[in-house]
């Protein structure tokens, strides 16, 4: 504290009120200026943390939404997202979905189905590369769904480099966008538990119950195993869909061997992904599938599987033994495997998430089904997507 010595012998009393009120003024500055302080630090530290947390995510990542915009140059952000209070971040479900060039109404669909059936706080991430960002944005913005709450994030192919074989059985399933659930915590930074959607999907139920589904301690996500509802198991065997490992691993490869997993066992299906976050990124688990890519450019070890199992496979290998289950009803799928195999109505209208993998989808033809995707499906305003149809 601050002092003034008076002499009252030398001074009368007016001086002495007169220091008394300076000394008071003083002492007022120097609250002031320990509150500034102590301000500064206060809100400083959690800006440098998201600082380097964006910067650390905008080397392969470019985040915006409809009120702000990080964009990526050289490697470097340049800007910052606005980030809610923890209470908000609590209420939402982040649901990442991609977003395609020359399959954009897929992502559109799978998004309408879900935003029309839910009361849930739902935050979509829509994946995309750079030359598709802008459509997708346009045909949100320009459509019923302008109401929904929604993030864009570029996802830069660079990423991929030297860790895919161009010789795949299945090339269409080469396209970058196919590897961004290997990339999930990069993407979501802020959330806790995230939803992985492929695009080719319906979602008929509240997604809140799919959010809800319980991950294992120690388990970094949830699927859906191949074997797990007998009542698509003829489906399976009329279309010579692959459901065990053998169907997406070279069991002649002895580093498939090594691994000691019987061909026999259950495959699943990572086109509906539940994931925890905080486990994902404590069992490196990128790091371990990007470990299988690099390992299979350089051996070929499921390249060439019956699945062509590009994403699939090296996800079989990492999580196996080590992901709970999602409900069966949460994800119905083989329905574009066939342009002629069909599940009964009323099956599909119990089940909560349609997904069409395999070759025959419904915005094209022939598929099957293609009335309950297309109860969903928003026609693009700029006329660039359309659908394909008999009479089209």
């Amino acid at each position: 504290m601050l002092r003034f010595t008076i002499d009252h012998s030398s001074h009368p009393t007016g001086h002495m009120a007169l220091l008394k009120k300076v000394n008071q003024i003083l002492l007022l500055l120097l609250v002031l200026t320990v509150c500034a302080i102590l301000y500064n630090k206060v809100h400083q530290v959690p800006l440098a943390l998201r600082n380097e947390t964006v910067q650390s995510t905008c080397k392969w990542f470019c985040i915006s939404s409809s009120s702000s915009c990080v964009p990526c140059k050289m490697g470097m952000c340049i800007g910052c997202v606005d980030l809610e209070s923890p209470e908000e971040m609590e209420e939402e479900i982040p649901v990442v979905i991609c977003a395609a060039a020359g399959r954009m109404g897929a992502a559109v669909a799978a998004i309408s189905s879900i935003y029309s059936n839910t009361e849930a706080n739902v935050l979509f991430y829509i994946i995309g590369l750079k030359t598709t960002i802008p459509h997708i944005r346009k045909w949100i913005e320009n459509s019923k769904l302008k109401e929904i709450k929604f993030k864009v994030v570029e996802f830069n192919p660079m990423v991929l480099k030297g860790k895919i074989r161009q010789d795949a059985s299945r090339p269409e399933l080469l396209q970058p966008l196919n590897f961004v659930r290997f990339y999930l915590p990069l993407l979501i930074q802020k959330h806790e538990k995230v939803i992985y959607l492929d695009d080719d999907v319906i979602v008929q139920g509240d997604i809140q119950e799919l959010y809800n589904t319980k991950l294992a301690p120690g388990h970094a996500a949830a699927f859906s195993d191949d074997c797990d509802l007998p009542s698509t198991h003829e489906m399976v065997r009329s279309v010579g869909m692959q459901n065990t490992y053998m169907g997406f691993l070279d069991y002649r490869k002895q580093a498939i061997r090594d691994l000691g997993i019987s061909p026999s066992t259950c495959s699943f299906n990572p086109g509906v992904i539940v994931g925890n976050m905080t486990e994902w990124k404590h069992q490196r688990i990128t790091k371990q599938l990007e470990k299988w890519m690099q390992r299979n450019v350089e051996e070929n070890l499921y390249s060439s599987t019956l699945g062509g199992g590009v994403a699939t496979s090296p996800m079989l290998i990492v999580f196996h033994g080590k992901y709970s289950s999602i409900n069966p009803m949460w994800h119905i799928r083989h329905l574009g495997w066939s342009p002629d195999a069909r599940y009964s109505e009323q099956f599909l209208q119990e089940a909560k998430l349609l997904h069409w993998n395999g070759r025959y989808k419904p915005w094209d033809y022939p598929s099957v089904h293609t009335d309950l995707w297309e109860n969903w499906f928003i026609p693009d305003p700029s006329g660039k997507f359309k659908l394909t149809r008999p009479d089209s």
